[in-house]
């Protein structure tokens, strides 16, 4: 059964692009929210997921950009493939900084890139309804991530305690480039799938499925961070001490993240009904990083 009720708010959609951006790190210190080890590494998981998360988006759109029939919507993919590939070269550069400073990430990025690579990557399928099965299943995955990421970026655009705690600028305007971008871009996956199949039960189902792997993701990597931290001594992670995070603002709160579930799930969900462009395009105006690859032509 297709949902066709979604109604797309016409008025936040924009032209996507790529932005050549860039970030120096050697000023930014392990703890980059001051006297917090654990909102820094628990947003720090980005830098873990998104390098290889995002480079298999970039992949399975490839695939799929010879079954879209919709030319403004190949336009959105495209974009979207920009975007997506420049954010996992801007979180990847993160990871030799982190060595520097006595983390090393690898153990845990070799599990990320099998869990990406081999149990979501392409299977040796016969041509026809399996092989589209399977292609159709990924994309819907894809449109559940998104989901998430674009929460999250308008979470990070309006998460003002991070600048009260003083929170380095460099990273924070990492993460707020790329929140600005996945807001900017927020509707182009759901579409996507909307396009190729729609199916409701196929959304329910991927949810679940994307659902449970990013928070069996997410906590076990802040748990990686925190016990490998080589300034703590008996670091922990804990649910409890990510929900007092939230009710302090430094992370997204937990009902935030639970309302997000039925608004994923309604039949007359669309992206567009939830994040501001203008926002996100008034960020990037802003944005050093972003303001600097402007400057450079890019």
């Amino acid at each position: 059964m297709s949902n066709k009720q979604a109604r797309p708010v016409e008025s936040e959609r924009i032209p996507l692009k790529a932005r050549d951006v860039s970030f120096s790190w050697e000023d930014t210190p392990l703890h980059w929210v001051p006297g917090d080890p654990f909102t820094t590494h628990t947003i720090n998981v980005l830098h873990l997921l998104l390098p290889a998360g995002e480079r298999w988006f970039v992949h399975v759109y490839k695939q799929v950009l010879p079954l879209i029939r919709d030319d403004r919507l190949r336009e959105d993919v495209i974009g979207f493939i920009g975007q997506e590939a420049m954010h996992s070269q801007a979180h990847d550069a993160v990871l030799p900084h982190l060595r520097e400073q006595g983390l090393d990430p690898t153990p845990y990025t070799a599990q990320v890139d099998w869990f990406f690579e081999k149990l979501l990557g392409d299977r040796t399928l016969p041509p026809g309804r399996a092989r589209r099965w399977w292609l159709l299943e990924r994309v819907a995955l894809i449109a559940a991530i998104e989901h998430y990421t674009a929460f999250l970026g308008d979470w990070v655009l309006n998460a003002g305690e991070l600048d009260r705690r003083g929170a380095d600028r460099t990273m924070l305007d990492l993460l707020r480039w790329h929140g600005a971008e996945e807001v900017e871009h927020r509707s182009v996956a759901f579409d996507l799938f909307q396009h190729l199949d729609g199916g409701y039960r196929r959304r329910v189902r991927t949810w679940a499925a994307a659902f449970g792997a990013l928070v069996f993701l997410w906590q076990r990597g802040a748990r990686f961070f925190m016990e490998n931290d080589p300034t703590l001594v008996d670091g922990r992670a804990s649910l409890g001490e990510f929900h007092r995070s939230g009710r302090r603002g430094t992370l997204p709160t937990t009902g935030a993240m639970l309302r997000s579930v039925p608004r994923y799930l309604s039949r007359s969900y669309h992206p567009s009904q939830d994040g501001s462009t203008a926002q996100a395009v008034a960020y990037l105006a802003a944005s050093p990083a972003a303001s600097a690859a402007r400057k450079d032509g890019s």
